[in-house]
């Protein structure tokens, strides 16, 4: 598209979108849940919430362009996402796309246009050949803007919407005497437009429900396919979509069972634990490289890799249990990964991407992901671990407790200043929480941070601590432990922890926080029957996505009370 014409339009499109998302009213997101949620006598049904308007986060927009254009260079930057209830899936519902932002997505989308119309790619996806290289050629450009653009757009486009694209590579032809150049600029404003960019949800009367609405039957797909797969619904989605199957329980049951057993599932499963995790943030981490010359930013991003694949090889492979991602000693390991932990390695593994199945040393107390440098490292300061950072991730991301910020006047200056070559962090840290102002919330944070103090900030397993033997002895909601290992299995067995990930994935799925009354839904019926279900996660995704009520929309007007903050 050209710059001068695009970006203002593609601007202008993105403010009229932004002011929707005000008028649709996304309700807030909510955290709370129960610690011991028995089913009820009479079943609850799940009555449907605010249609949501987001913007496709970082990776969203990867995994939608991979799936139909496939392993393509992006060539731009994304904007920083924002999260709310911890979720970036569910803080896109805030976003916006400021003026730095366009220009990048303007960049990406005529850079990723070149590549598919390119000699080497363009027979992959375009059906047809034109008349003329050199020339104009209306047919064969609406016959692949109007294909590529349902997928992009996560439905058909209107006839109005093909015959813009079609004029741009019209003109962008006749002016550059090159049919190929026209298209590329036709799929750059297809690429461009916050019809991509943007999930719109929309509604359309309920049938079953006189004066009561659902979401259209193309909202359905695209609330399906982010939730399953975090990408774009494939063709025969929105062939479902566009017959009236998804309006089924039998055409929605044979859409969903297909998706879960795709091997895009396992992409989607991954999207959810690195938001859930915030991976992210890896961006800022940084470590002392004089006390830990082990740990790069190539160490960083295959111990993100580690964790998604050990949580995918327990919940979606060996279709496990949930809460074993705490207590698991199977993990995936790269000899650079190896020489990170300061564990033996087998020679045979070949470079250092290589990965292969291993088990932990019987030495090294295990509580599965969070002794893990994904996790270890992230929440850890450059040089000395941080008990009180480990201790409010786990809190916040595995049971969904919000600890309060510190007070504004809390002097930090005595933790930071601490010699750790002559005082144990544990000393360090329980001088600091003497401070009454500080007790309450230390109390929370860091007996779970100080039970994982045998993984230095890097991530490295150590038994000593400024050379006095590491106390990693604690307790979780009343249930001692001794060290890493049994700080896993309190959290394996806490209800709060499953009860979290269940009230997670359920705004996840959504894409915005669940009403008051979705929250019930969730607390008093789908947790209960995840739990007699031996907590499966793709059974817990199934369920949420096979719900009808999952695709209710409350009516106008109507006020859906929010749940949380």
């Amino acid at each position: 598209m050209n710059r001068a014409v695009g970006v203002p339009r593609a601007r202008a499109l993105v403010a009229g979108l932004l002011i929707s998302v005000a008028t649709i009213g996304v309700g807030a997101v909510g955290v709370g849940v129960a610690q011991n949620a028995a089913p009820v006598a009479a079943k609850l049904e799940l009555s449907g919430g605010p249609l949501a308007m987001r913007r496709l986060t970082e990776d969203q927009y990867r995994n939608s362009i991979k799936d139909i254009f496939g392993d393509v260079s992006l060539g731009g930057r994304f904007e920083p996402d924002t999260r709310a209830n911890h979720l970036i899936a569910v803080g896109a519902s805030k976003a916006t796309v400021t003026p730095g932002g366009l220009e990048q997505y303007d960049r990406m989308g005529m850079g990723i246009a070149q590549q598919v119309v390119s000699p080497e790619r363009r027979d992959e996806y375009i059906p047809c050949k034109p008349a003329d290289a050199k020339a104009a050629d209306d047919a064969c450009a609406r016959a692949f803007l109007s294909k590529v653009g349902a997928l992009l757009y996560r439905r058909p486009l209107t006839n109005q919407e093909i015959n813009n694209q079609v004029m741009i590579a019209r003109d962008g032809a006749t002016k550059g005497n090159d049919f190929y150049y026209g298209l590329q600029l036709g799929l750059a404003g297809l690429l461009q437009s916050p019809k991509f960019l943007f999930v719109h949800e929309s509604a359309e009367a309920d049938p079953a429900r006189p004066g009561a609405q659902r979401l259209s039957s193309d909202s359905i797909a695209t609330r399906l396919s982010l939730f399953l797969w975090g990408s774009a619904p494939d063709q025969e989605l929105l062939r479902a979509a566009a017959s009236g199957e998804l309006y089924t329980q039998e055409g929605l049951g044979k859409q969903v069972d297909r998706m879960i057993t795709s091997p895009r599932f396992e992409a989607g499963v991954r999207a959810y634990f690195a938001d859930m995790l915030q991976f992210d943030l890896f961006r800022a981490v940084s470590k002392d490289a004089d006390l830990y010359p082990n740990y790069s930013v190539e160490v960083a991003g295959q111990a993100q890799e580690q964790a998604l694949r050990t949580i995918v090889n327990q919940v979606v492979k060996g279709d496990g249990d949930y809460r074993k991602i705490f207590t698991t000693d199977k993990t995936f390991m790269t000899p650079l990964l190896a020489a990170a932990y300061n564990v033996p390695f087998d020679s045979k593994w070949g470079a250092a991407n290589t990965w292969e199945p291993v088990s932990w040393p019987a030495n090294m107390p295990q509580a599965g992901v969070v002794t893990q440098i994904g996790f270890a490292a992230l929440h850890s300061s450059s040089g000395k671990t941080s008990p009180t950072l480990r201790g409010k991730a786990v809190r916040e991301q595995f049971m969904c407790q919000d600890v309060p910020p510190p007070p504004p006047d809390v002097d930090f200056s005595k933790f930071a200043a601490a010699d750790i070559t002559k005082i144990s962090v544990r000393e360090a840290i329980e001088a600091h929480a003497k401070n009454p102002a500080c007790a309450g919330c230390h109390r929370l944070m860091d007996g779970l941070g100080l039970a994982l103090e045998n993984y230095n900030t890097a991530g490295m397993y150590r038994t000593l601590d400024a050379g006095k033997p590491i106390d990693a002895s604690g307790s979780l909601d009343g249930v001692a432990y001794k060290d890493a290992a049994g700080l896993g299995k309190a959290l394996h067995d806490s209800p709060r922890v499953a009860a979290c990930v269940a009230t997670r994935v359920f705004d996840y799925a959504a894409g915005r926080g669940a009403t008051a009354a979705e929250r019930q839904w969730v607390t008093n019926q789908l947790i209960p029957e995840w739990s007699a279900g031996g907590y499966k996660f793709p059974q817990l995704m199934r369920r949420i996505a096979l719900d009808p009520g999952f695709y209710k929309v409350v009516q106008a007007g109507t006020v859906v009370a929010a749940a949380g903050n």
